[in-house]
């Protein structure tokens, strides 16, 4: 089987058990960028730097992230058993960013993006994660299709999860968060 069949080149794409769709359709715009994102993680695993055990973390979410695309990319996930990611998922979440926030100072203001390699790598996926959650929103809100709500609360703590682990991988590597300063 080649990787190319051509059907898409008009425009248009198929849904997993449904029809063709445009190509630039909210239900492509919601699973594409959540696609985005896996790939983002990607890259911040091949980069080092996080350790075995957090790379075994992302290696996970990049699993359910797989899952929330087939999820989206499907007209009815419930004919398909592909609704994965459930409030379990969220709470292990909650648990990672309770353990790895444990060791950080707090903080008292905003913090720029930045710091090693890998940490700003981190920064960048949560901020395609956030623009995931609002592409999977507008899927929910002006499309009319049925979002689980386990889906949007993950994207949601993701997006969390992202940030704290970017500051813990800089203090590990004994670097400070630099805080945000207003412009003179």
């Amino acid at each position: 089987m080649k990787i190319y069949t051509r059907t898409g080149d008009a425009g248009s794409t198929g849904l997993f058990g449904g029809p063709r769709v445009s190509k630039d359709d909210a239900r492509i715009e919601a699973y594409g960028t959540v696609d985005e994102l896996n790939a983002a993680l990607g890259c911040v695993r091949s980069a080092g730097g996080v350790g075995d055990g957090l790379d075994r973390q992302l290696e996970q979410i990049q699993r359910e992230l797989f899952s929330i695309g087939a999820e989206l990319a499907t007209p009815d996930p419930d004919e398909h058993d592909l609704r994965v990611i459930g409030t379990s998922h969220v709470a292990r979440m909650e648990t990672w960013i309770d353990e790895h926030e444990s060791g950080l100072s707090p903080l008292k203001q905003f913090i720029l993006p930045g710091g090693t390699h890998a940490a700003s790598l981190l920064h960048l996926a949560r901020a395609i994660c956030r623009r995931a959650e609002r592409r999977v929103v507008t899927l929910g809100d002006r499309s009319g299709v049925e979002i689980s709500d386990a889906v949007i609360v993950y994207l949601n703590r993701l997006s969390d999860y992202l940030f704290v682990l970017s500051r813990q991988v800089n203090a590990q590597a004994g670097i400070a968060d630099v805080p945000w300063r207003r412009p003179d």
